[in-house]
């Protein structure tokens, strides 16, 4: 993945697009890296799945 595709799933959740995105653990360094460099990225929750899985959402409220 790079980081352009990575921006293009964040932004289809956050449009509503898609409702959540599975990042493989393969993926996952690459993805994080992007979702924490965008000025949003509070609103980016990130739910830790067994085997290595993020199962990543987008919430209108940001977290603290």
């Amino acid at each position: 993945m790079d980081k352009e595709l990575a921006n293009t799933i964040l932004d289809q959740l956050k449009n509503g697009e898609i409702k959540e995105y599975v990042a493989t653990k393969d993926v996952f360094y690459t993805f994080r890296e992007v979702v924490v460099s965008r000025e949003d990225f509070k609103h980016f929750i990130g739910n830790a799945q067994r085997g290595g899985q993020v199962i990543y959402t987008y919430s209108e409220t940001p977290r603290s």
